[in-house]
């Protein structure tokens, strides 16, 4: 007799556990769907082209006075803040090329120029993040 009460306990417990996963699996599926993207703090709600938003990204080096380029496009010197459009998700928005290409010419002649290449996800290619700041580190 003192088995069939311990299985009939186990049974109710069962039934009460069935009943708890059933109840809230409906809730931990509802919260696996909400996971968010952290928050680029660079990211503004200023509007811009093609349904993006504007990321205003820090652009320094180790040596003051660096010439920016952006897709070959003088953006000015070192210290600088970048106007970046890109995707509300925080990817950089593929406005027509695969890449977007930061090169730093530092001061000086005949030093070497640094570049750093963000994939834009074009054709389900790799899509990368705006980077929060962009620093260039010059060898001496």
């Amino acid at each position: 007799m003192e088995r069939q009460e311990r299985f009939l306990i186990g049974n109710k417990g069962i039934k009460i556990m069935r009943f708890v996963y059933l109840l809230l699996l409906p809730t931990f599926i509802l919260l696996a769907g909400c996971a968010t993207q952290p928050v680029n703090p660079t990211a503004s709600k200023e509007p811009g082209p093609d349904g993006t938003i504007t990321y205003y990204v820090p652009v320094d080096s180790s040596e003051p006075g660096a010439r920016i380029q952006v897709n070959g496009e003088f953006m000015g010197v070192t210290p600088m803040t970048l106007k970046i459009f890109a995707d509300r998700d925080g990817t950089f928005h593929n406005f027509g090329s695969y890449d977007f290409i930061i090169r730093a010419y530092p001061p000086g002649e005949g030093r070497k120029s640094m570049s750093k290449v963000y994939h834009t996800g074009a054709l389900m290619a790799q899509e990368d993040r705006v980077p929060e700041k962009i620093f260039f580190q010059f060898q001496p």
